[in-house]
């Protein structure tokens, strides 16, 4: 989408204004297309960790598809706020929509977010079933599905978090050669899902929560297979 000269966000009924040096990052990789996803999961402290990242990454980014442990009703609202200060453009995502780069979609609650490739194209798919790690959303679901669809063409980012969804799959996408990261202990607000995925060896990278999104735009520029650094 084009570039706005300024993102105007309505957060409880005020509207803010951005200038445009605020809000497009300084982080501007020379190239517009990736042909790279983004899976990102989080779920205690993850509002604040995913605003980051997301805010932080440049309008022509990779698409980023999104878990977070978040009620049904809650996730739409969260999009919108993010929607508004970020250079991307961000969404709930909706069943069977074409994945897009420059835009990023999170998991609406109580629904699992997986995608199918078909064509060469990232197609978002919104079911319901049964928890998974107690979770729905599940972090497990959306990167066991990324794995599988783009191999080693996704980057996997696990956030902060109670118990260890996520962990597995992280470590299913890292086996087909995605480049992963882990958010490190200091920035996490309970550093139980990172830590899992570090213990079963998942994880190309620990990072500092505000490092995170340098280390993905980093990791999608690469046009060849990672190399693996631990």
């Amino acid at each position: 989408h084009s570039i706005r000269a300024a993102a105007i966000a309505k957060i409880n009924g005020k509207i803010y204004r951005k200038d445009i040096n605020q809000v497009i990052p300084k982080i501007q990789p020379s190239f517009l297309s990736f042909n790279k996803i983004i899976a990102i999961g989080a779920s205690t402290g993850g509002p604040q960790a995913i605003q980051e990242i997301i805010t932080s990454l440049p309008p022509n980014s990779p698409a980023c598809v999104i878990v977070l442990h978040m009620p049904a009703g809650f996730t739409k609202q969260f999009a919108d706020r993010l929607n508004g200060i970020s250079a991307m453009e961000v969404c709930e995502a909706q069943d069977n929509t074409l994945i897009e780069d420059g835009k990023a979609y999170i998991a609406p609650g109580d629904k699992h977010l997986s995608i199918v490739k078909n064509n060469g194209n990232y197609f978002t798919k919104i079911k319901d079933g049964p928890l998974i790690n107690y979770q729905k959303p599940s972090i497990d679901v959306l990167f066991y599905s990324v794995a599988s669809q783009a191999k080693e063409n996704a980057v996997g980012v696990l956030l902060t978090g109670m118990g260890s969804d996520g962990a597995e799959g992280l470590l299913a996408m890292h086996k087909r050669g995605a480049y992963t990261i882990a958010q490190d202990e200091e920035s996490s607000a309970i550093f139980g899902m990172p830590q899992e995925a570090i213990k079963l060896g998942a994880v190309n990278e620990i990072a500092h929560l505000k490092d995170i999104a340098s280390s993905i735009l980093k990791a999608a520029s690469k046009n060849s297979k990672v190399q693996k650094v631990c």
